[in-house]
């Protein structure tokens, strides 16, 4: 096994805009197409009634929240609706987004936490969805909060992922333990994490080989991995966090849906999210999945990566 670390690029100068600000720009391609429908209806809405609950559902599917998503904050605000009257456009947006904020929120939980370093995070998904891109970003995140970061190159079967990562964690400033293409990913998960607790690294990110669901072999692969960690660090993997592609909507949550029973998921990384109009696919993976979206990725750059906010998220979607 080798370690491989490199100096961390000197960061660009100018400054950042704000979390709010990113988070706003990121969602932006969904905001032009929901905003501006619910605007629409809200400008053109005195009382609202069946007619205009219809049109409601048609913007929300057309974001891709989905059928199951959308018929839940339907009959949410039908059932409002029979209870009080909704007072026109303005209270129904509001009624809206705090059902919206509500389904993001049900299923946050705090991220285990170990006793005694390394934090282990398993990115596990399909290949495609930026997945050891996303490792890089993690650990240049947590860098950025001063904390310590060990990268594990454990996606020994795709060609060029070792180097991949390798090109990241010299970006980000931290070292990586690799082995050759096709080695055992098991081996050197042990030894990266052998080598995080003996210099009391606090997390150790493992990029995982991408898979299939249906992949008999690498999913044994990937248990005998968490088998691997928690032998080492107790409680380990901490956080299992599967890496979706969020230009992939619907089709995405449905492979989604089948790897989770699998792979022990304990939240979402969603990628490319300023990447696309359907944005709304966040609701839906919270809700179907009950599951937390932790991070959305923004951008290219390597600080393009954000801790999800429920609040933040539907304040820059609906305003």
């Amino acid at each position: 096994m080798k370690f491989f670390g490199g100096k961390k690029e000197t960061p660009d100068e100018t400054p950042k805009p704000g979390f709010f600000d990113r988070m706003k720009q990121a969602v932006s391609r969904t905001r032009e197409s929901l905003s501006s429908k619910i605007e629409g209806i809200v400008a053109l809405t005195r009382t609202v009634d069946e007619s205009t609950l219809d049109e409601l559902e048609t913007v929300l599917l057309s974001s891709d929240l989905g059928v199951e998503t959308t018929t839940a904050i339907l009959e949410a605000l039908r059932e409002r609706a029979r209870r009080q009257d909704i007072a026109g456009g303005e209270e129904l947006r509001d009624l809206l987004k705090a059902q919206i904020r509500a389904i993001l929120e049900a299923p946050q939980r705090p991220v285990a936490s170990p006793e005694t370093p390394p934090a282990v995070t398993f990115l596990v998904g399909v290949n495609g969805t930026g997945k050891t891109t996303s490792a890089g970003k993690l650990a240049a995140w947590y860098r950025a909060k001063d904390q310590t970061v060990l990268l594990c190159a454990a996606d020994t079967f795709r060609a060029a992922a070792i180097e991949q990562l390798e090109v990241w964690a010299s970006r980000s400033g931290v070292e990586m333990i690799r082995t050759r293409q096709g080695g055992d990913p098991a081996a050197v998960l042990y030894d990266s994490a052998a080598a995080a607790r003996a210099r009391g690294i606090q997390h150790l990110i493992v990029d995982t080989a991408g898979r299939l669901h249906t992949k008999t072999g690498l999913m044994d692969e990937l248990d005998k991995m968490r088998r691997t960690a928690a032998k080492l660090i107790p409680g380990a993997p901490h956080e299992v966090l599967l890496v979706m592609d969020a230009t992939t909507g619907q089709n995405g949550l449905q492979q989604a849906r089948l790897f989770t029973q699998a792979a022990g998921v304990t939240g979402i990384l969603l990628t490319k999210l300023d990447g696309t109009a359907k944005g709304g696919i966040a609701v839906a993976i919270a809700r179907e999945l009950n599951l937390p979206v932790r991070f959305a990725g923004v951008g290219e750059q390597m600080t393009d990566l954000l801790e999800f906010s429920p609040e933040a998220f539907v304040d820059s979607l609906l305003g």
